[in-house]
């Protein structure tokens, strides 16, 4: 009987964009960074994150992702060759990608999504099981690997993905309302975990610990 372990799973957002900035719906287009408005967050996330050693580094194949990976350092700095996933893409939005919320909101399958809390299939799109299921796959490799691993040590594990990814993980590890489970460009979340392979729960992820990454300017020395 495999014993629980434990992962210290770190998930940042990617860095800003012009998209961000207009306020459009970017989901699976491979949209780039944006500079110089970028820069100054994503020093911030390089200096929260300098000097952490990450057993796994995972990205998103967008290129948003990947450049913010390469811009943080981590995976130079860890020796460590990330592994580029595309089940850490953002929700793909379908007909809404482009548009903003002004070019959306009289819509009544928008109105639709956005009453449903994602759940509702998007038009050419994908819904919040599809989100889930793909991120259930991604979950259920980092374990197989924690088991592999063992030890006392947890596995620490970067993810680089999207505002999306980070909402459902933040919905799902902290029990945070989908849409208020927002976080910055260049923002993240650390949740400290335990994965029991043979737990009666539903789910076999529990969460002891969560907290922003870079921290709060109020909560560092």
């Amino acid at each position: 009987m495999a014993a629980a372990v434990s992962v210290e799973l770190v998930a940042v957002r990617h860095g800003m964009t012009a998209w961000n900035l207009e306020r459009r719906y970017q989901g699976q287009r491979d949209i780039e960074l944006t500079f110089p408005e970028a820069e100054a967050a994503l020093e911030r996330l390089r200096i929260a994150l300098g000097g952490e050693t990450f057993t796994l580094i995972y990205s998103s194949d967008l290129r948003r992702c990947r450049q913010t990976l390469e811009w943080i350092g981590a995976a130079a700095e860890n020796g460590a060759a990330p592994a580029f996933e595309p089940r850490l893409r953002e929700i793909d939005f379908g007909d809404y990608e482009g548009k903003t919320y002004d070019e959306l909101k009289d819509r009544p399958d928008y109105r639709a999504w956005i009453d449903s809390v994602g759940e509702q299939r998007i038009p050419g799109g994908e819904n919040g099981a599809g989100l889930r299921a793909r991120l259930d796959d991604w979950l259920a490799q980092v374990a197989k690997t924690a088991v592999e691993v063992g030890g006392s040590a947890p596995l620490k594990v970067l993810a680089v993905a999207h505002g999306g990814v980070i909402r459902e993980l933040r919905r799902r590890f902290e029990n945070v309302a989908f849409w208020d489970a927002t976080v910055g460009q260049a923002e993240g979340r650390r949740w400290q975990l335990t994965y029991e392979p043979n737990a009666e729960e539903d789910d076999p992820w529990q969460c002891s610990c969560s907290s922003a990454v870079p921290a709060p300017a109020s909560a560092t020395p």
